[in-house]
């Protein structure tokens, strides 16, 4: 059996920089409202700042940390012009999750007409993420 923490090659990876040291709780809240599975963590040397941490979405990685300015992040770039695409297979479900878990609508869920159910979220975080799955599924 494959080892779930390593990473597989090819694709691409989002890596997403949280900040306010707000990490650990960035990781709670992909728990909660998109279903994550944490499948690799790292604290900084100062043992409360995430280092790295390596979560599984909707069969997807994606991983993130607390801002670390010492090594070059940015921790005053909000990010812009960027939404996490989440293909799922039921929008509204997926949807009202991140709703209850604290996520914001920024575009409402409504039949497209591109023929997805779809629309878009902020995390608390300041990161976009749209939903989406085929109409009528």
């Amino acid at each position: 059996m494959a080892d779930e923490t390593l990473i597989p090659p090819g694709g691409v990876i989002p890596y997403l920089t949280i900040p306010a040291r707000g990490g650990q709780a960035a990781v709670e809240f992909y728990r909660a409202a998109f279903g994550a599975e944490e499948l690799f963590r790292n604290l900084a040397e100062d043992g409360e700042r995430l280092m790295h941490s390596r979560l599984r979405i909707n069969d997807g990685l994606i991983m993130l940390s607390d801002e670390f300015p010492e090594y070059g992040q940015a921790p005053d770039v909000v990010p812009a012009g960027i939404a996490l695409h989440l293909q799922v297979d039921d929008a509204d479900e997926w949807w009202n999750r991140a709703l209850t878990a604290g996520a914001v609508p920024v575009m409402p869920m409504e039949d497209q007409f591109w023929g997805d159910r779809y629309g878009r979220v902020m995390d608390p975080f300041g990161h976009c993420w749209s939903i989406a799955a085929p109409i009528g599924t």
